[in-house]
């Protein structure tokens, strides 16, 4: 057996880190940045003619679509390639994408760059997250991993405050947004060229091409992900995170329908109870992060499970009124900030090994949107039909997801950053 030349595997300076964690976590923000910004702006184009009602519908299903296959594709990219060669094209593609959608005159072109900008943002999103939970140690994995969904919450508020601003102004309006990607996304392209790649990673590419038979070396391919020991926590993970994301889904694309149309209030209302909850949300991410490397990590999961589905049973018992749709955020924000998707990053982080990180966390994110856009399609007529219905709905899939999560997760997680240099024989066995 040959040695490989790996690369040292030292711990990086704290700061180092974090620069690391924030300029990489951006793919957070702008994911989010992007979904909120086209549901404002493709409104501001069609007052102003650029679409039809119907297209911006197209428009919707073209992003979500695009984020799902980018997830899937951008992952195992990232894992055969390297982190840094994806990070770097997804955002040039993230810029190009915007500017069409900032120029583009009408529906065809504005497609285009829907498309783009969703494969991109969601190419970004599992190599960016592995590139963080590379850099890190054991002691600030979980704080720094979690961070990107702090930054996830900021790029919903930058959008909201851009909508706010520019809302009154028509076409202009919705150029200005989609400008606010582009620019920022340009941004993070220019400090990204100052991050090296994943020494993690360098060393499981090494150690492959000189035949040492490390466990991140060998494990490599897509089947792993269906054997031991990787199996319980992907499926685990696989069905926790689709199925629980559709109650935030839900909320997201359809909590202002809810509002209007069945409750009866405003959308200024609701814009600004939106407002309050997300400034919760944040405030609640940062206890996350002050628990998750810790021993109280699974203490506080089961908090948020009880809110998490707490939060659809108040409005399926008690029927949809503004007061259980206050409670339904209410807890939905402390759900989500220790049941959902900051805690669903760490855990894949640490269950699955170098070369096949990023592809796991690729599927996982791609299943989940695909599964949302299904329930989208029938979401306004259940609503219509019987909001209780619905939120009895949301309750079942939450319980399942969680009890997934359980029954993957309940005993801690198998932490492959500890063990992935073990020497394993050929058939992908410890030796």
């Amino acid at each position: 057996m040959t040695n490989a030349p790996s690369a040292a595997l030292k711990p990086r300076k704290e700061r180092n880190v974090w620069y690391t964690s924030v300029v990489t976590g951006m793919a957070s923000y702008l994911d989010s940045a992007a979904i909120v910004s086209s549901g404002i702006a493709f409104v501001l184009y069609e007052q102003g003619g650029r679409v039809t009602t119907n297209q911006i519908g197209i428009l919707s299903a073209a992003l979500t679509l695009g984020i799902a296959v980018g997830a899937a594709v951008g992952g195992r990219l990232g894992d055969r390639f390297g982190r840094r060669p994806v990070f770097s094209v997804t955002m040039a593609l993230i810029v190009a994408g915007a500017a069409l959608l900032v120029f583009a005159p009408g529906f065809p072109l504005l497609l285009v760059g829907t498309a783009i900008v969703g494969l991109a943002t969601g190419a970004d999103l599992p190599v960016s997250i592995a590139t963080i939970s590379e850099a890190a140690t054991d002691a600030n994995r979980g704080k720094l991993v979690g961070f990107s969904q702090i930054l996830w919450l900021a790029g919903i508020g930058g959008a909201l405050i851009f909508g706010n601003r520019v809302g009154n102004l028509g076409d202009l309006g919705g150029q200005i947004m989609f400008a606010h990607i582009g620019i920022v996304a340009l941004i993070v392209l220019v400090l990204r060229q100052t991050i090296p790649e994943s020494e993690v990673w360098l060393t499981a590419r090494d150690e492959r091409a000189h035949h040492v038979h490390t466990e991140r070396a060998e494990r490599a391919q897509l089947k792993f992900l269906f054997k031991k020991p990787y199996l319980v926590p992907f499926v685990a993970l696989l069905i926790f995170y689709p199925l629980v994301n559709l109650g935030a889904n839900t909320g997201g694309q359809f909590g202002t329908f809810l509002w209007v149309e069945t409750a009866k209030s405003t959308v200024q209302f609701a814009t600004t109870i939106g407002l309050v909850m997300l400034g919760l949300g944040v405030v609640l991410g940062l206890v996350f992060l002050r628990v998750v490397d810790t021993k109280l990590r699974m203490a506080f999961f089961y908090v948020g499970l009880v809110a998490y589905i707490l939060s659809t049973v108040v409005p399926a018992l008690l029927g949809v009124t503004v007061a259980t749709l206050i409670v339904w955020q209410l807890l939905s924000q402390v759900g989500s900030a220790f049941a959902f998707e900051a805690i669903m990053k760490v855990w894949t982080q640490e269950s699955f090994p170098t070369l096949l990180r990023s592809s796991a966390q690729g599927t996982i994110i791609c299943v989940a949107r695909v599964v949302a856009a299904a329930l989208a399609l029938v979401t306004p007529a259940l609503a219509n039909g019987g909001p209780k219905a619905l939120f009895w709905a949301l309750t079942a899939f939450t319980v399942v997801g969680m009890a997934a999560a359980v029954w993957g997760f309940r005993h801690g997680t198998r932490n492959e950053f500890d063990i992935e240099d073990q020497i394993v024989d050929t058939a992908g066995s410890p030796a």
